[in-house]
């Protein structure tokens, strides 16, 4: 269970290479590697499989829904989303909707933003059908090689996922998801992430990903759940910077929850309240 928190594995099979001597996480995607080049002709070329900065895993062209093409240069100095999608998965289309919003929003407000779909759609067919709706970049279907890669640099698992990266291609949120149809204005971004975040329908799914701290405040007062968050943020803060220095993500996610979100999330809570019985679950 320690290796299974440390590593934040949310499903299986999972396959993770790491650096025997220093314990750090070399590839967390190793499927990947296996299932797109099962004999290891070409992978093993590129072996330890270290990760690679983003703009060079995304050099290329890259495409417009009108056809047009432009060189993978141009992100150079922009916040990009990485928006890992397919028209099969209807949260996928469900999400595209409100982000076509919110790239046009964050547009308006002059920042320098930009999008590039990472298809996993079942045909190029599909996928053109799909990009039609969408006003930013995309990988060329046909570049299978790259779509791989940039799915094993971020170790995707399951769509939509949305990477958020500053100008300098540095992972600022691998939440963009919930982001966006949280902060439907976009007045917070680019999202930089909090040490204590109100847990919501929305953001639920991160319970998944491995150990967390919930606060329960039994209040519907606003003010209450801001003081809760006043008292466990320097504790976030503290382990956050902690593992940060070591070059590690933080062992746990901090939440406070409050009695109107519990509310609005009794099916969560009947579901979690659920799986706790099971002596294998610790969360």
């Amino acid at each position: 269970m320690k290796l299974w928190n440390k590593y934040r594995i949310s499903n299986i099979p999972s396959l993770i290479f790491i650096e025997a001597s220093t314990g750090k996480v070399v590839c967390r995607n190793g499927l990947l590697l296996i299932r797109d080049d099962p004999e290891g002709q070409y992978n093993c070329l590129e072996f330890p499989w270290g990760p690679k900065p983003f703009s060079e895993v995304i050099a290329g062209p890259l495409l417009r829904n009108n056809g047009q093409s432009q060189d993978s240069s141009t992100l150079e100095g922009s916040y990009v989303g990485v928006y890992f999608s397919a028209h099969w998965c209807p949260p996928c289309r469900s999400l595209t909707r409100v982000l076509v919003e919110s790239y046009r929003k964050i547009k308006e407000l002059g920042q320098k933003f930009e999008i590039v779909l990472v298809s996993a759609d079942r045909s190029e067919e599909s996928f053109k059908q799909y990009f039609s709706e969408m006003p930013w970049l995309a990988v060329p279907y046909i570049d299978e090689a790259r779509r791989s890669r940039l799915n094993r640099l971020y170790g995707i698992q399951g769509i939509p996922n949305l990477i958020i990266l500053d100008p300098k291609g540095e992972v600022i949120t691998r939440q963009g998801r919930v982001e966006v149809l949280h902060d439907i204005n976009c007045k917070e971004f680019p999202w930089h992430p909090k040490p204590v975040v109100e847990l919501t329908e929305l953001n639920a799914v991160q319970l998944n990903e491995g150990p967390c701290l919930v606060l329960f405040v039994d209040s519907e007062d606003e003010g209450e759940s801001e003081a809760a968050k006043q008292l466990v943020q320097p504790i976030a803060e503290k382990i956050i910077e902690q593992y940060k220095a070591k070059d590690e993500e933080a062992p746990l996610l901090f939440f406070v929850a409050s009695e109107v979100s519990r509310g609005k999330m009794s099916h969560v809570w009947d579901f979690y309240a659920a799986i706790m019985t099971q002596d294998n679950v610790h969360r």
